[in-house]
């Protein structure tokens, strides 16, 4: 027994490293003969570019040379359970320290895995001995909960690994408990190679000034669920996923177990095949479901959190972020769940409904990781907030009103450039909504016969001049409830009046001949 739990064994696994993997090896372990024993070393990799082989690897490596032992500490009990099938896998005997665990036959082993609370725990009643622990292994460091273990590894070379150099918490920037950060290959990278998929994204622009941020810097559980569950966003999710994924494998990212849950029932009652997942599943049905999902070609999975780590599942062709973040580290998180190669799989879709790609960028644009962790507070500013964000959407019209207006080349009016235009000349903020009145009803006359079919396109137009108004009246500062529906209701009377006042006079401008009597 003791022979088999101490000695290193021959590699069960025929993976054989990709150069980039060995070249972040020798990296590592060049700074770790260079470097004090006390250097804490960041490496980061792409989700899908496989740190864990990497780190596997390097205990085998580490424990063949030298004569201490190796700590390996993780978040979540999944990611435990993988590293240490990992490490097996590379002819590692491990022991997995979780709250079970028997730690009488400890001084058997040289390499030890751990879930950091559990960890914590152990060293603080003093029943784990880790005064020969010469390298301790960090998964997905940029979770704080690790800090606080430091102290216990005064003498020992510290290795952190994570996708994300960027630490969520901002009052504990990783620059504070790293003395470096190495970089490795960028996912552009890694999709040239053909070692991820590449990302096709289809970016929705959202209303989202209504969520509010609380104390960790995420937006808010509370507002995020009252804007998420709500029937039109409930149809624009189902309706985006039809457009774009029918019939395809989605896995759905949201904020709230309640969203998830409306959003199980929203799919359900459209006749999909659905299920939802939080953390309150027992591991059986967790199992149970994530096989139903790995199983069925069409699945579509609502999940809150879980999965955004941890979990390979590389049949998963649509992430469907249905929640706002302002992580860049879930960010990365939840589009990474698409991002394994298949053999027919070379691209995945992600639908953002929650204006992720507006704030952050494409997944996998080339950001300067060490800019990041030198300075991640100046990064974290230079983000756009929602409104600055929202101020650059440009309205479109749904594409089955669009048809209505097929004779129109150009439908969109900017209110932001007519009202600064109007500005600069010293006109008064109302000839704005005139102007628009006006562009509304020469779309409407362009289209029609008469003026009964004007009238009946200016129905149409209601999600139109809503964006209109609500434009308006953000360049005004004025936006109580009652204000607003007073100008909508008020618009709505004037372009009828327009319609019918102007009709035959600009019907005759725009076709050269008067509408029939």
């Amino acid at each position: 027994m003791t022979e088999i739990a101490t000695g290193l064994q021959e590699k069960k696994s025929d993976k054989e490293l990709y150069s980039y993997q060995q070249g972040a090896i020798n990296k590592i372990f060049e700074k770790f003969d260079t470097a004090a024993d006390n250097y804490h070393l960041l490496y980061q990799l792409p989700t899908g570019g496989g740190k864990t082989v990497i780190f596997s690897e390097m205990v085998r490596q580490y424990l063949k040379n030298h004569k201490k032992k190796v700590l390996v500490m993780t978040h979540r009990v999944e990611l435990c359970n993988q590293t240490s099938t990992m490490l097996t896998n590379f002819g590692v005997p491990n022991k997995v320290v979780n709250s079970k665990a028997n730690l009488d036959d400890q001084e058997q082993y040289i390499c030890f895995v751990a879930m950091v609370e559990t960890l914590n725990n152990r060293l603080n009643d003093g029943k784990l001995d880790i005064s020969d622990i010469g390298l301790v292994i960090i998964d997905e460091a940029h979770y704080n909960s690790f800090t606080k273990l430091f102290k216990f590894f005064e003498n020992a070379f510290v290795l952190g690994v994570t996708a994300t150099p960027l630490s969520s918490s901002k009052e504990l920037p990783m620059k504070d408990n790293y003395d470096e950060l190495i970089t490795g290959e960028s996912i552009h990278s890694l999709i040239e190679n053909e070692f991820l998929a590449r990302a096709e994204v289809f970016q929705y622009d959202m209303g989202l000034t209504s969520l509010e941020v609380g104390s960790n810097g995420d937006y808010t559980v509370k507002s995020s669920e009252d804007l998420y569950t709500s029937p039109a966003m409930l149809d624009k999710t189902l309706q985006a996923y039809l457009k774009h994924s029918k019939g395809k494998k989605a896995l759905i990212f949201n904020n709230g177990i309640n969203t998830s849950i409306q959003i199980y029932y929203t799919f359900k009652a459209a006749g999909l095949p659905v299920m939802h997942l939080d953390n309150t599943a027992t591991k059986k049905q967790r199992k149970q479901i994530l096989k139903w999902f790995k199983e069925t070609p069409d699945a579509i999975l609502s999940s809150v959190s879980i999965l955004t780590t941890g979990f390979d599942e590389p049949t998963i062709d649509t992430i469907i972020l249905n929640r706002a973040t302002k992580s860049l580290t879930l960010y990365y998180q939840m589009i990474g769940r698409g991002s394994r190669i298949l053999n027919n799989k070379s691209a995945f879709k992600v639908i953002d409904l929650g204006n992720n790609y507006h704030r952050f960028g494409p997944w996998g644009a080339d950001l300067d990781w060490q800019m990041i962790f030198k300075s991640p507070n100046f990064y974290m500013e230079r983000l756009q907030n929602d409104e600055d964000i929202e101020s650059n959407f440009r309205h479109e019209m749904p594409e089955e009103i669009r048809v209505q207006f097929a004779k129109s080349e150009e439908v969109y009016f900017d209110i932001k450039e007519v009202y600064t235009d109007a500005t600069y000349k010293g006109e008064s903020s109302k000839v704005v909504l005139e102007r628009s009145i006006e562009q509304h009803g020469r779309i409407c006359i362009e289209n029609s016969e008469d003026v009964y079919d004007a009238l009946g396109l200016a129905k149409l137009l209601d999600e139109d001049i809503d964006y209109r108004i609500q434009s308006y009246a953000k360049c005004i500062s004025r936006s109580t409830f009652n204000f607003l529906k007073w100008l909508k209701d008020d618009y709505k009377l004037k372009l009828n009046s327009y319609l019918r006042q102007n009709f035959d006079e600009v019907f005759e401008e725009i076709n050269g001949f008067p509408p029939e009597e």
